[in-house]
């Protein structure tokens, strides 16, 4: 990233501090005019039932946001209370008394529009669809035609409308739609964990769901027996969003996945994407920027789908980038574009594999490469003779920590030797939720729940743990984002030998510990004593020692 950029992000940031400073003491100064309180919403916790007490459009028409019920008056904070006649009109509307104070617009705006206003619009055009029947009496399966989908399409589009505008709202990364036998459930994965987002629908509605999906993806409606893949983009607030679709069928029906891609507001996060922001201790930061800094070699990241790899691995390629380089990826897919950098797909059924493409690349004379998966002996030769012709090469392969991926690529009969001189470092990492900082407290760990994550209870006695409580930021579920818990596997000379000489996996472990390497569940476990996260989450991604 340059510089002018860094300087352009601070000075839009200072613009937007700027103009925020002004209209908060706007704010306050109306309040001290009117003689009422300002209330600052930045850190404000919606009262759910008394949010779905009142009217959600008259919240909007009039601009405010219940705060609290108080003996025969409600309690809200408004835009502008000074309109006598429209807070008349609202207290007929409330049937109540106001009790009014003073926020910013944009505070107002921001707790409506996060508050669970989209859940509503979403539990509205729902409401139509929800199962009324437990069985039908029906001769055969239903005949569906354009003429059908047609007839419904108002409510259906309604219906898929808002499942994908409130998963963006609510920060999913996936909608999965699953068929049962009476009942079609919506959820969304959220920081890696499903939620269900709404009451179960009607099975009725699921061919008419499915098919509106696939008219947006450009998907064949009268095939049901095989999968398909498509995908579609929406514009929402100014920005474009991507949404990849793919369609299975199952013993109920046709399941669908949707992964959202917003890569217009990921761009803004990748614009300042470093390895610092990743959540990697101080040792491994230091560590790893060494490494990518080399001039050629093979920096290898590892772990199951959806642990980061390629966030990991973009994260490098932003810290090194620089005009003076040609970096090349070769991705399947590319999932977000990183400026000043050439990206290819891979197109298999055009016959752009990982290894086509890898040697395309290395005839544009590039400084820098990246390829996004290593599954197969082809690709895995050609990046190994990438990196030691003088190339840096990063690259991501699926196995458990970074001792198990030496056995990976000796089953894919690479040359030992040539591996071995070509790698820099391992880097195995996981994903674990990080405690919503709006919400933390302290927690109460059982004698039983440490003894069943390895931890001593009298060595952990006085140790203070946390937790979420769940609110606003968090759609209550006590979790905001993500960060890494990871390994770094240094290839010193020791570990050469080692592997060279084919030693089992807990030799290679222990020197590598007597080397200073800290192993995933250790970084884990830090992280859940510096309150970061919790156990549970820590349990389910990392062995319990």
């Amino acid at each position: 990233m340059t510089l002018e950029g860094t300087r352009g992000g601070d000075a839009a940031r200072e613009a937007q501090r700027a103009l925020l400073s002004n209209e908060r003491q706007r704010a306050e100064e109306l309040a001290a005019r009117l003689g009422l309180e300002f209330v600052d919403l930045t850190r404000f916790r919606v009262d759910s039932a008394l949010f779905h007490s009142v009217s959600f459009e008259v919240m909007l028409r009039y601009g405010f946001v219940p705060l609290a019920q108080l003996p025969g008056r409600l309690q809200v904070a408004m835009k502008d209370p000074g309109d006598i006649g429209r807070l008349d009109e609202l207290e007929l509307l409330l049937g109540q008394p106001v009790e009014a104070r003073v926020a910013t617009a944009q505070a107002v705006d921001e707790v409506l529009q996060k508050a669970e206003s989209s859940q509503r619009v979403l539990e509205e055009a729902t409401e139509d669809f929800r199962i009324q029947l437990v069985q039908e009496d029906e001769a055969g399966e239903e005949v569906l035609s354009i003429d059908r989908i047609s007839a419904d399409s108002s409510p259906i589009i309604k219906l898929i409308d808002s499942t994908l505008f409130n998963a963006i709202q609510r920060r999913a990364s996936d909608i999965h739609i699953e068929s049962r036998d009476h009942e079609v459930v919506i959820k969304y994965r959220i920081d890696g964990v499903l939620y269900q987002a709404m009451e179960p629908i009607d099975k009725r509605y699921h061919q008419t769901i499915i098919s509106r999906i696939k008219v947006m993806s450009e998907l064949d409606i009268a095939e049901k027996r095989i999968p398909q893949d498509g995908r579609f983009k929406l514009r929402l607030t100014g920005r474009t969003i991507d949404f990849r679709v793919s369609i299975m069928p199952s013993v109920h029906g046709e399941d669908c996945v949707i992964r959202i891609l917003d890569k217009e507001s990921m761009s803004k996060e990748f614009s300042n994407l470093r390895l610092d922001i990743l959540g990697f201790d101080d040792e491994t930061l230091r560590k790893l920027r060494k490494f990518i800094r080399e001039p050629y070699g093979m920096v290898l990241v590892t772990g199951p789908t959806g642990s980061g790899k390629t966030t990991t691995l973009y994260a490098c390629l932003s810290e090194i980038a620089s005009p003076e380089d040609k970096i090349i990826t070769i991705e399947d897919p590319v999932e977000y574009q990183l400026k000043g950098i050439t990206q290819i797909p891979v197109n298999e059924k055009k016959g752009l594999t990982f290894a086509r493409g890898l040697r395309s690349i290395l005839r544009h004379d590039p400084d820098k490469v990246m390829v996004g998966e290593i599954r197969d002996e082809e690709t895995a030769s050609i990046a190994i003779q990438s990196a030691l012709t003088g190339h840096l090469v990063f690259t991501t392969v699926h196995a458990n920590n970074v001792v198990d991926v030496l056995g990976r690529f000796l089953n894919m009969n690479v040359d030992l030797y040539n591996f071995v001189s070509a790698l820099n470092c391992v880097l195995a990492q996981r994903l674990v939720r990080r405690i919503c900082p709006h919400c933390k407290r302290p927690a109460r760990i059982s004698r039983t729940a440490l003894e069943e994550s390895g931890l001593s209870p009298s060595l952990y006695a006085d140790q203070v743990f946390y937790e979420g409580a769940g609110c606003l930021e968090c759609n209550g579920t006590g979790f905001l984002g993500r960060l890494a818990v990871s390994e770094l596997l240094d290839l010193s000379d020791r570990i050469r030998e080692l592997i060279l000489e084919r030693r089992p996996g807990s030799e290679i472990k222990r020197a590598a510990k007597g080397e200073g390497m800290r192993f995933l569940r250790e970084s884990a476990l830090e992280k859940v004593l510096q309150g970061v996260t919790t156990l549970r989450e820590i349990n389910k991604v990392t062995f319990v020692d």
